[in-house]
């Protein structure tokens, strides 16, 4: 999770992926998911505690497995730089904002690596109208995403001024999907309905029309598209 080894495994499946942003002590932008470095790293205490430097002598990926010995914590610029080298292929990229006041520097960063249209934010994002104004800020073409959590929560994220598009974490309906397209966003889908190995509930995203979904089965989900496909294509 969070390794440039990780990342290009994606890109070379063509498959999208969410990398998550902290900022170092000495104020570099990183990706790693949590705030402390204990779980991910053979390093302890917080991640803005320490500087660049001493993020980058730490081993990233033993703990997932031996393989992956010595894989380093990443910048936010490295995984875009990574990400620019694959821009022809049509994938979205979730970049989650864990940290305060770091919006505006990644967009700069993505617009530097021609990569910011692959992009869209969330963490923060979703649930704070002042980051997804910054971001908006910094660039018109950032694409953000407001989240609802429930049905009842549609409306109002549908209707978000500053949002592209609306992050369901539940399973949709047609009929909000359309209104989604209607209003010319998209919606993804993330969270427990969808996030393990869950075939019907992706099927029936998929058939409300939902343009993404964040998974930790992805190569199981394109599989179940791509029979989908042949199966459609036969009728």
């Amino acid at each position: 999770e969070n390794t440039l080894a990780n990342f290009r495994a994606c890109l070379e499946l063509r498959l999208g992926f969410e990398f998550d942003v902290q900022r170092s002590k000495d104020g570099y932008l990183v990706c790693i998911h949590d705030s402390t470095l204990d779980r991910t790293t053979n390093g302890r205490g917080k991640v803005a505690d320490l500087t660049l430097a001493e993020i980058r002598q730490l081993d990233a990926g033993s703990w997932f497995d031996p393989r992956f010995k010595g894989e380093r914590v990443p910048t936010v610029e490295e995984v875009l730089a990574l990400a620019a080298q694959y821009r022809q292929h049509e994938i979205l990229i979730a970049v989650d904002f864990k940290d305060s006041d770091v919006e505006q520097d990644v967009v700069k960063l993505a617009e530097k690596q021609g990569i910011l249209e692959r992009l869209i934010f969330i963490g923060r994002t979703i649930q704070e109208p002042v980051v997804r104004k910054n971001i908006k800020a910094a660039s018109l073409k950032a694409e953000t995403a407001a989240v609802a959590n429930n049905a009842s929560e549609f409306s109002a994220a549908l209707s978000e001024p500053n949002a592209d598009w609306v992050y369901v974490r539940y399973l949709p309906t047609r009929s909000e999907m359309q209104q989604v397209h209607a209003a010319e966003k998209k919606s993804f889908i993330a969270g427990p309905t969808v996030s393990g190995n869950l075939p019907q509930n992706w099927q029936q995203a998929t058939e409300a029309g939902i343009d993404a979904i964040l998974t930790d089965y992805p190569l199981d989900l394109r599989a179940l598209q791509q029979q989908s496909k042949m199966k459609s294509n036969d009728h």
